[in-house]
């Protein structure tokens, strides 16, 4: 059984190097357990859909909760799927500082990533349009 959980979380630490030590271990980890996604990451703040078997991602949101490089760790949308959006992806990553801002305010009041204001869809919606316009770097 697939799903597709998407949430929301505040850095800790929002140095280059911080955020970059995240996105390698989730590139290392994820493969070997099934799990594909995209993780957004904008002024401190992390937008990320996981995908995988339902235990899979259940068991990584229950480390993300826990890991002290996040806090403010927010559900905001869960569903059975039959098939992956983000399955050519270990972890694609979106630039914010390099998007166009009329991208985000389709989807919000200001031209900046605050999945905590909008609907979980809404939030889906957001990377599904990065993934088309091609904002994603790091496919695998």
């Amino acid at each position: 059984m697939l799903v597709r959980l998407l949430y929301c979380s505040r850095a800790v630490d929002s140095s280059p190097a911080a955020i970059e030590s995240i996105l390698a271990q989730s590139r290392q980890h994820n493969p070997m357990c099934g799990i594909t996604g995209i993780l957004c990451y904008g002024a401190g703040t992390f937008l990320q859909a996981i995908e995988g078997g339902r235990m899979q991602v259940s068991d990584l949101f229950g480390h993300i909760q826990k890991d002290p490089r996040h806090k403010d760790v927010a559900l905001l949308h869960f569903e059975e799927i039959s098939e992956r959006r983000f399955g050519g992806w270990s972890m694609g990553q979106v630039n914010l500082t390099k998007l166009n801002h009329a991208t985000l305010l389709k989807y919000s009041e200001k031209a900046e990533l605050d999945p905590y204001s909008v609907s979980g869809k809404v939030s889906l919606a957001l990377l599904e349009d990065l993934m088309a316009t091609a904002a994603i770097c790091g496919r695998v």
